[in-house]
């Protein structure tokens, strides 16, 4: 593929994303990030199986540092999903992440 369409791909991906991700509604924002949880999981394994298949030093840094970012965006969205759910269980109880 030429580079022009992958440009062309990535700003259509963001343009309906965006309008799509503006249409939901408050109460399904937590449902929508553990989506968005699992489908950074693939974005994961996808990028593992880039480091193990490039036959470059330059694509293995690359996709080991695309492995390093999307664990950090896992990571950080089960944070999140995690303290949005305990404010809603209420009450005094106190849990210790």
């Amino acid at each position: 593929m030429s580079a022009l369409v992958l440009v062309i791909a990535c700003i259509l991906a963001t343009a309906v994303g965006y309008r799509l991700l503006g249409a939901v509604p408050s109460l399904l924002h937590t449902p929508l990030m553990s989506g968005m949880n699992a489908l950074s999981g693939i974005t994961v394994l996808a990028a593992l199986l880039a480091a193990v298949e490039s036959p470059t030093p330059l694509g293995r840094a690359l996709a080991s540092v695309a492995v390093a970012l999307a664990m950090v965006n896992v990571t950080a969205g089960f944070v999140v999903t995690h303290r949005m759910l305990r404010m809603f269980k209420g009450g005094s109880a106190k849990e210790t992440a």
